[in-house]
Protein backbone atom coordinates (compact mmCIF):
# COMPACT_ATOMS: atom_id res chain seq x y z
CA UNK A 1 0.00 0.00 0.00
CA UNK A 2 1.46 3.34 -1.00
CA UNK A 3 1.29 6.49 1.13
CA UNK A 4 -1.65 7.98 -0.78
CA UNK A 5 -3.73 4.83 -0.37
CA UNK A 6 -2.85 4.65 3.32
CA UNK A 7 -3.94 8.26 3.81
CA UNK A 8 -7.21 7.62 1.95
CA UNK A 9 -7.94 4.54 4.08
CA UNK A 10 -7.18 6.43 7.28
CA UNK A 11 -9.44 9.33 6.26
CA UNK A 12 -12.32 6.89 5.69
CA UNK A 13 -11.98 5.84 9.34
CA UNK A 14 -11.35 9.25 10.92
CA UNK A 15 -13.75 11.45 8.94
CA UNK A 16 -17.00 9.60 9.79
CA UNK A 17 -16.00 9.40 13.45
CA UNK A 18 -15.31 13.13 13.59
CA UNK A 19 -18.64 13.95 11.95
CA UNK A 20 -20.53 11.81 14.44
CA UNK A 21 -18.82 13.22 17.52
CA UNK A 22 -20.69 16.04 19.23
CA UNK A 23 -18.85 19.33 19.23
CA UNK A 24 -17.64 20.54 22.59
CA UNK A 25 -18.61 23.96 23.84
CA UNK A 26 -15.56 25.94 24.83
CA UNK A 27 -15.76 27.41 28.31
CA UNK A 28 -13.97 30.56 29.35
CA UNK A 29 -11.30 30.37 32.03
CA UNK A 30 -12.55 31.31 35.50
CA UNK A 31 -9.76 33.92 35.74
CA UNK A 32 -9.10 36.32 32.86
CA UNK A 33 -5.47 36.08 31.74
CA UNK A 34 -5.48 37.29 28.14
CA UNK A 35 -4.76 35.27 25.03
CA UNK A 36 -1.03 34.68 25.32
CA UNK A 37 -0.32 34.08 28.97
CA UNK A 38 -1.58 32.73 32.23
CA UNK A 39 -1.00 35.76 34.46
CA UNK A 40 -3.97 37.32 36.25
CA UNK A 41 -4.50 41.09 36.47
CA UNK A 42 -1.75 41.63 33.87
CA UNK A 43 0.79 40.72 36.54
CA UNK A 44 -0.39 43.29 39.10
CA UNK A 45 -0.51 42.56 42.82
CA UNK A 46 -4.13 42.02 43.94
CA UNK A 47 -3.30 42.86 47.55
CA UNK A 48 -1.61 46.17 46.64
CA UNK A 49 -4.93 47.60 45.41
CA UNK A 50 -6.10 47.36 49.02
CA UNK A 51 -2.88 48.30 50.81
CA UNK A 52 -1.38 50.89 48.44
CA UNK A 53 -4.54 52.09 46.71
CA UNK A 54 -3.14 51.62 43.23
CA UNK A 55 -2.08 48.94 40.75
CA UNK A 56 1.48 47.75 41.40
CA UNK A 57 3.26 45.17 39.26
CA UNK A 58 4.04 41.95 41.04
CA UNK A 59 7.20 39.86 40.77
CA UNK A 60 7.45 36.34 39.43
CA UNK A 61 9.36 35.18 42.52
CA UNK A 62 6.30 36.04 44.66
CA UNK A 63 3.62 34.17 42.75
CA UNK A 64 1.02 31.49 43.27
CA UNK A 65 -1.51 29.57 41.24
CA UNK A 66 -5.13 30.36 42.03
CA UNK A 67 -7.99 28.89 40.01
CA UNK A 68 -5.61 28.01 37.18
CA UNK A 69 -3.99 31.44 36.84
CA UNK A 70 -0.71 32.86 38.10
CA UNK A 71 -1.12 35.72 40.57
CA UNK A 72 1.98 37.83 41.25
CA UNK A 73 2.80 39.99 44.28
CA UNK A 74 5.37 42.64 45.20
CA UNK A 75 6.47 40.86 48.36
CA UNK A 76 6.28 37.65 50.34
CA UNK A 77 4.05 39.48 52.82
CA UNK A 78 1.48 40.30 50.12
CA UNK A 79 1.64 36.74 48.79
CA UNK A 80 1.04 35.40 52.30
CA UNK A 81 -1.88 37.81 52.77
CA UNK A 82 -3.44 36.59 49.53
CA UNK A 83 -2.89 32.92 50.39
CA UNK A 84 -4.64 33.41 53.73
CA UNK A 85 -7.85 34.57 51.99
CA UNK A 86 -7.68 34.63 48.16
CA UNK A 87 -11.39 35.35 47.73
CA UNK A 88 -10.98 38.59 49.68
CA UNK A 89 -8.34 39.91 47.24
CA UNK A 90 -8.92 38.29 43.85
CA UNK A 91 -10.88 40.52 41.49
CA UNK A 92 -14.59 39.89 41.17
CA UNK A 93 -15.85 38.02 38.11
CA UNK A 94 -12.41 36.46 37.68
CA UNK A 95 -10.93 39.78 36.59
CA UNK A 96 -13.25 40.08 33.62
CA UNK A 97 -14.83 43.51 33.08
CA UNK A 98 -17.48 44.20 35.73
CA UNK A 99 -19.57 46.35 33.35
CA UNK A 100 -19.57 43.62 30.68
CA UNK A 101 -20.62 41.03 33.27
CA UNK A 102 -23.55 43.27 34.21
CA UNK A 103 -24.52 43.39 30.53
CA UNK A 104 -24.45 39.58 30.29
CA UNK A 105 -21.13 39.28 28.48
CA UNK A 106 -17.42 38.96 29.14
CA UNK A 107 -14.59 41.30 28.19
CA UNK A 108 -11.07 41.76 29.42
CA UNK A 109 -10.56 43.52 32.69
CA UNK A 110 -7.76 46.08 32.67
CA UNK A 111 -5.60 46.41 35.79
CA UNK A 112 -5.47 50.20 35.32
CA UNK A 113 -9.27 50.62 35.46
CA UNK A 114 -10.35 49.41 38.86
CA UNK A 115 -12.38 50.17 41.95
CA UNK A 116 -12.83 48.72 45.39
CA UNK A 117 -16.49 48.64 46.37
CA UNK A 118 -17.58 47.23 49.71
CA UNK A 119 -14.17 45.61 50.16
CA UNK A 120 -14.13 43.89 46.76
CA UNK A 121 -11.90 44.57 43.74
CA UNK A 122 -13.56 45.20 40.37
CA UNK A 123 -11.87 45.72 37.00
CA UNK A 124 -13.25 47.34 33.87
CA UNK A 125 -12.33 47.25 30.19
CA UNK A 126 -11.17 50.86 29.80
CA UNK A 127 -11.73 54.37 31.19
CA UNK A 128 -14.92 55.02 29.17
CA UNK A 129 -16.48 51.78 30.39
CA UNK A 130 -15.41 52.51 33.95
CA UNK A 131 -16.95 55.98 33.75
CA UNK A 132 -20.25 54.40 32.67
CA UNK A 133 -19.96 51.74 35.40
CA UNK A 134 -19.28 54.42 38.03
CA UNK A 135 -22.66 56.04 37.28
CA UNK A 136 -24.45 53.10 38.96
CA UNK A 137 -21.89 50.81 40.54
CA UNK A 138 -24.35 49.10 42.88
CA UNK A 139 -26.85 48.47 40.09
CA UNK A 140 -24.19 47.06 37.78
CA UNK A 141 -22.77 44.89 40.57
CA UNK A 142 -26.24 43.49 41.33
CA UNK A 143 -26.73 42.61 37.64
CA UNK A 144 -23.24 41.15 37.27
CA UNK A 145 -23.66 39.05 40.42
CA UNK A 146 -26.86 37.60 38.94
CA UNK A 147 -25.11 36.81 35.63
CA UNK A 148 -21.96 35.31 37.13
CA UNK A 149 -20.65 32.56 36.79
CA UNK A 150 -22.98 31.36 34.00
CA UNK A 151 -21.14 33.76 31.66
CA UNK A 152 -18.23 31.33 31.61
CA UNK A 153 -20.30 28.62 29.86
Amino acid sequence: MNLRNAFAALSLIILPASLAAPSAVAEKDPIYTGLFGNTAIQGHDAVAYFTEGKPVEGKKEFSTDYMGAEFRFVSQANLDTFLADPEAYAPQYGGYCAWAAAKGDTAKGDARHWAIVDGKLYLNYNQKVQDDWNEDREGFITKADANWPSLLD
